[in-house]
């Protein structure tokens, strides 16, 4: 069973974990499953008032996992954030998938992990004002939903679906054209996906 971990802090963005944990459990055959993981094992609310009891903190945390994807909110930017820096850090340097959303996509960059890759964000000055020196990869800042680059997926706080595609894809969870098929159906709508003539 190959394992997706899914990062969540206090004030987290619910709607931006919905697309790829149901995904997972749904496209991947029996083959992957869904973790989350927080600094500690004590409950964390969502934006959304869901109260969710990690499956790990930071101490427990599995050895062995496939991809490592940081959901966004409202917590990226406090002083306890930044105990996830080191787990981040390693996941990259294993060559391991890592993903960020939102807030969270701009978190990577203050630990210079977007230096190197095309990536995107909310919004490119003020990620470059909060990563600070952290962050020389301004030019290959790209302005869309979600970006893949390398081992590293990125995403604005809108673009849950797009972000979840790109996960998809990057861990092969499926094969690609039953993940467009996933995306189309939610990016279109029932009628749309499953009526084309209807378009």
């Amino acid at each position: 069973m190959k394992t997706i971990l899914l990062f969540i802090l206090d004030k987290f963005a619910d709607w931006e974990a919905a697309y790829l944990s149901s995904a997972v459990n749904m496209l991947g055959r029996g083959e992957f499953s869904v973790k989350t993981v927080s600094l500690t094992k004590e409950p964390v609310t969502s934006i959304g008032g869901f109260r969710t009891v990690p499956d790990f903190g930071l101490d427990t945390v599995p050895e062995d996992y496939e991809a490592l994807i940081l959901i966004g909110g409202m917590s990226w930017r406090t002083p306890e954030a930044r105990g996830v820096s080191a787990f981040a850090e390693s996941c990259a340097k294993k060559g391991k998938l890592l993903g960020g959303i939102c807030d969270a996509s701009a978190f990577l960059g203050t630990l210079g992990l977007l230096n190197n890759v095309p990536h995107t964000s909310n919004d490119p000055n003020d990620l470059k004002q909060w990563a600070g020196e952290a962050y020389v990869g301004e030019k290959l800042y790209i302005h869309k939903q979600a970006v893949r680059g390398g081992n590293i997926v990125t995403a604005n706080g809108t673009a849950a679906l797009e972000f979840a595609k790109e996960v998809l894809l990057a861990v092969g969870l499926a094969p690609e054209n039953k993940i467009n098929e996933w995306y189309n159906f939610h990016k279109l709508g029932y009628y749309c996906a499953a009526m084309p003539d209807m378009r």
